[in-house]
């Protein structure tokens, strides 16, 4: 059965955009190291169980915690309410028809020239400008948040980790001071996490495993599922010609190519996806 959200973004909006206010409040906060916020963050934090299983409030303070690097590394979110509201509305619309639909999901654009979107643990999301500069229609922007929404659903970052060992005995985080063994362990873990999200990228079948899901999330929500394979073919013609590479989809994810093939043959699933929305209109509208 396909959730027709699409043209109920309207609906979401009143408590979305609460929802985005106070998440932009907590952002400020990370980016002050002085705070409680920015020192929790930084490292401040005691491992108190040696839980074999991360429940969510630990997954969402080591997400926050990489959340905070990412804005060191790619900047603050954009100055521009409606689109930070915009973009909530549609993440919100495929999130909710995601595998994980039961956790809160934030999604920010930052104010960056690279050509890039990630997904910490817990659900915070993050687009460049760049990304968003360069997509035609809502189905596409729909596509790139649904990506980074299947990573977070199937708990990606954290089973990268959970195969080094690094996270094994971690147990549930809380704000206190850092000391002994564990605390220097879940330091070396979110290390670990940084050099995979930013530089080294997640495995292969992690990416094409999100790219699945994207074609599911954006067909169940009404839109043209396709919208994926376009913006990938857009990636592909910049790749060739582009001079910095470092922290965008082009170093951290596997080849354009490879992943475009793939999502070809999956379309075949989905009977009658072309007639699906694309929402040129109002993104044009609202993104540009």
């Amino acid at each position: 059965m396909r959730y027709l959200l699409l043209f109920a973004l309207a609906a979401l909006s009143i408590s979305v955009s609460s929802a985005s206010a106070s998440f932009f409040d907590e952002i400020q906060k990370l980016t002050k190291p002085d705070s409680k916020e920015g020192k929790i963050l930084s490292g401040a934090t005691q491992v108190l169980s040696s839980s074999k299983d991360i429940d969510y409030k630990t997954e969402r303070a080591i997400g926050e915690s990489l959340a905070l690097e990412g804005l060191q590394r790619f900047g603050n979110p954009v100055k521009n309410e409606a689109l930070q509201r915009y973009v909530n509305l549609v993440g919100t619309a495929v999130a909710v028809n995601s595998k994980r639909a039961t956790i809160p999901y934030q999604f920010a654009v930052l104010d960056s020239p690279v050509q890039n979107a990630f997904a910490v643990p817990g659900g915070v999301i993050f687009v460049s400008r760049a990304l968003v500069s360069i997509l035609e229609d809502e189905a596409e922007l729909a596509a790139v948040l649904a990506h980074e929404v299947g990573h977070v659903a199937a708990k990606h970052a954290l089973k990268s980790t959970q195969r080094a060992q690094l996270l094994q005995g971690v147990g549930t985080i809380t704000a206190a001071s850092v000391g002994g063994d564990k605390g220097k362990k879940f330091a070396s873990a979110i290390n670990d996490m940084q050099g995979v999200l930013f530089d080294k990228g997640l495995d292969k079948e992690m990416e094409f495993e999100a790219d699945a899901a994207a074609l599911e999330s954006t067909y169940r929500t009404g839109y043209d599922p396709s919208a994926m394979i376009r913006v990938l073919q857009k990636l592909q013609k910049l790749e060739a010609s582009s001079k910095n590479k470092k922290g965008s989809w082009f170093s951290t994810h596997p080849p354009l190519a490879e992943r475009i093939a793939r999502l070809q043959a999956q379309l075949q699933k989905y009977p009658g996806y072309s007639s699906l929305a694309s929402v040129r209109d109002r993104f044009a509208k609202t993104a540009r």
